[in-house]
């Protein structure tokens, strides 16, 4: 079983369009010894032809463009993409959607019920593809079980409802409700391995750090450093919890809570801000999170399990 990770950034990517931080500003002058990240999506195949796109970013387009087991190659017209499975509906997994719509046939659309709701009202891309290629939506519930992906039987999939909150365009914003945000656990069929995805991870429970416990490989929230990271800088009025996102330092942040794992589960973290110092490769955080046996997920990066 393969992942793709496509992109590892939070939305905006790296360099953010329009930010000047430490960071950004470094890339652009290549200053820093950092690398450029696309906004986070994985892909998943046992095959390596076909393939569960899991989360459409606005980069969809360029990171095809840099996939070519994503490319047409059977047909005249054709992708790897199989079907798509949505985490959330905020605007970074979601609208790359509508980069697809010249497919052939309906999209399969895996998701919460109630994402599927914020994305046909509130967000109404699903609206939108009807006038062109159209969605078959698939509604995913947490059941505790595994089911096969259509189109894609040897990949296993199981929900997992996380406390994160919905988009702000979402009228629940301030009143989450379970399924507006989901990790997932992949396995593969044929060794029983898995893997644990979920870039938004707003807090960590004793029933997720033991699911996690019997992964081979974990990829998790790493948007923030610090619980005050963005208001530090005066980007935001919120701290990261505020935000939906869990910090990686401090107590119970990400790095104390992936400590309690077994040292062979593999720690990656993906989804992170322009704003967070472990972008830099030499950086003192960095050094911190190698140290604690932590990966940091790059644009192209190749996991198999």
């Amino acid at each position: 079983m393969r992942i793709r990770v496509l992109g590892s950034s939070a939305g905006g990517g790296f360099p953010q369009w329009n930010c000047n931080c430490l960071n950004c500003d470094g890339l652009r002058r290549g200053t820093i010894n950092a690398k450029a990240r696309t906004q986070s999506s994985i892909a998943v195949s046992a095959n390596g032809s076909d393939w569960l796109l899991i989360n459409a970013s606005p980069d969809i387009l360029t990171q095809i463009q840099a996939n070519p087991e994503l490319q047409p190659a059977r047909a005249t017209r054709d992708s790897g993409i199989a079907a798509v499975l949505l985490m959330d509906a905020q605007i970074d997994h979601v609208t790359g959607l509508l980069m697809l719509r010249e497919r052939q046939s309906p999209l399969p659309l895996l998701a919460t019920p109630e994402v599927l709701s914020d994305i046909a009202e509130g967000f109404p891309i699903t609206r939108i593809l009807s006038h062109y290629c159209g969605v078959a939506p698939i509604a995913l519930r947490a059941e505790g079980q595994f089911m096969p992906v259509p189109g894609l039987p040897e990949i296993a999939i199981s929900p997992v409802l996380l406390s994160s909150k919905p988009p702000p365009y979402s009228p629940f914003r301030e009143c989450p409700r379970p399924g507006d945000n989901m990790g997932i656990l992949i396995e593969n069929p044929a060794s029983g391995q898995r893997a644990f995805y979920a870039p938004g991870l707003g807090e960590m429970t004793p029933a997720l750090l033991d699911l996690m416990a019997q992964c081979a490989v974990v990829l998790v929230d790493g948007t923030f450093w610090t619980e005050d990271e963005m208001q530090r800088l005066g980007f935001s009025a919120k701290g990261a919890r505020q935000i939906g996102h869990l910090p990686q330092s401090g107590p119970q942040g990400m790095i104390e809570q992936l400590d309690a794992l077994p040292s062979s589960v593999r720690k990656i973290l993906i989804h992170i801000n322009n704003t967070n110092p472990i972008l830099r490769e030499d950086s003192d955080e960095r050094a911190v999170l190698t140290a604690h046996g932590i990966e940091v997920a790059f644009d192209g990066m190749d996991i198999t399990f």
